[in-house]
């Protein structure tokens, strides 16, 4: 019997298929975080609280208030594994997303044991991963790269002691140098292919007493939350010419008022609201009245969502993939999406779904009306996309089958030791 430790700060993560999987085999696994606040049993899984105890240090140099809050963090996780190894517990194998830091000093505690990292991104100052948008330039560009340099001591730290990594796209595992990128495999978390499948039957609440099916004339547009890494404010800016061509389609928007990445909007507001006040009155209001925004929803209002969808519009920087992509392809929603390197890698233009310019509005319209104007286009898409998924990302049969060998290859590498 194996035994393994997990780190995530938002457990169970990207381990969530995982972790379970590791148990259902026979082997003991325990899991760190912050998430709960006492000792739970999830699926054959020990799951052990931990607290964050520190306060970030007044008057900071900015650029390494980033690494302070993951020096925090990783002191935290630090003292829980000191205490659990008190308790006699001794991982083989760690298995962390060290995005937060918390695997900061895990082996400093057990130096024998293999620890495996969750690669999700690499910071660098080059375009396009900086200055893509060019509508919204950081304060000092003249010193991005100086400040993504610290931001990445997290990633070069772990990577003196991380034995392994692994990493859901091949545009992620590229961000990373090459004497990194050596040491991580390419793995997709996995789509649930049997779950997330076409209903043409699906129907879809708006909570204003109104619902939607199939039969109608859907466009549907997803962030986690709402801002222009994702190109909410690309979308809403084609909005209005998009609801004049368009008289009987309803436009439904998924996604939270807050921040997942890059600036807060100005002034306290939130980009939804920003961007809704910047077309709000180039919009008749008949027309708005079939825009219809949903806020965050659960999983199965999500599905019933990419279900119903005729047209999904799916935009992003250049930056990690979105799983709700996949989910769509999964689902059979037609999609148009931006020609992204990202997009590109999962995504054939013509074949699983339409490319746009991710700045083009006038584009993006004009292929979303392609779309909802061929019924032979959309079937097309539909069935290609879904089988996409289902032959390179399906969970039981591709990507959790490669986790697992991934997992089994830690335990035959020599363990590197902390670094002084």
């Amino acid at each position: 019997m194996t035994k393994y430790l997990l780190i995530h700060q938002n457990f169970p993560g990207q381990y969530k298929h995982l972790a379970p999987a590791l148990a259902a085999r026979g082997d003991q696994v325990v899991a760190l975080t912050p998430k709960v606040e006492k000792v739970a049993k999830w699926q054959g899984v020990t799951i052990l609280p931990y607290k964050y105890a520190g306060k970030p240090a007044r008057g900071l140099h900015r650029w390494l208030v980033d690494f302070e809050t993951k020096l925090i963090r990783g002191h935290s996780c630090y003292r829980a594994a000191m205490a659990l190894k008190a308790r006699g517990f001794s991982p083989d194998v760690i298995l962390a997303h060290h995005g937060w830091g918390e695997s900061l000093f895990l082996k400093d505690v057990w130096p024998e044991a293999r620890l495996g990292l969750y690669c999700e991104l690499y910071h660098t100052a080059d375009y396009p991963f900086v200055g893509f948008d060019p509508e919204f330039t950081p304060p000092s560009p003249e010193t991005d790269a100086l400040r993504l340099r610290l931001k990445n001591l997290n990633n070069r730290l772990h990577f003196e002691v991380g034995d392994a990594g692994i990493s859901p796209t091949e545009f992620q595992a590229a961000t990373f140098p090459d004497e990194m990128r050596q040491r991580i495999s390419v793995v997709h978390d996995g789509i649930d292919t049997a779950h997330v499948t076409a209903n043409g039957t699906a129907r879809l609440d708006l909570g204003n007493g109104r619902s939607v099916t199939r039969d109608d004339e859907v466009v549907t547009f997803i962030n986690r939350n709402l801002e222009p890494y994702r190109g909410y404010h690309v979308f809403m800016r084609a909005l209005p010419e998009l609801l004049k061509r368009r008289p009987r389609a309803q436009v439904v928007l998924i996604g939270g008022d807050q921040v997942s990445y890059g600036a807060k909007a100005p002034d306290g507001q939130t980009w939804k609201q920003v961007f809704i006040d910047e077309v709000r009155g180039s919009i008749p209001d008949d027309d708005w009245a079939r825009v219809h925004f949903l806020g965050r929803v659960p999983y199965d209002v999500f599905l019933s969502f990419m279900q119903v969808s005729r047209a999904h519009v799916y935009l992003t920087y250049p930056f990690v993939l979105s799983w709700s992509l996949l989910e769509a392809m999964s689902a059979g929603a037609p999609i148009v999406a931006s020609d992204t390197a990202p997009v590109r890698e999962v995504l054939n233009d013509g074949e699983t779904g339409l490319l746009v310019d991710f700045f083009d509005q006038a584009g993006i319209v004009d292929r979303v009306c392609t779309l909802l104007d061929d019924a032979d286009l959309q079937a097309h898409l539909r069935e290609n996309a879904r089988q996409h998924v289902v032959e390179h990302y399906d969970l039981r049969a591709v990507c959790l089958p490669r986790q697992l060998d991934w997992v089994d290859s830690l335990r035959d590498l020599t363990p590197r030791p902390p670094v002084v």
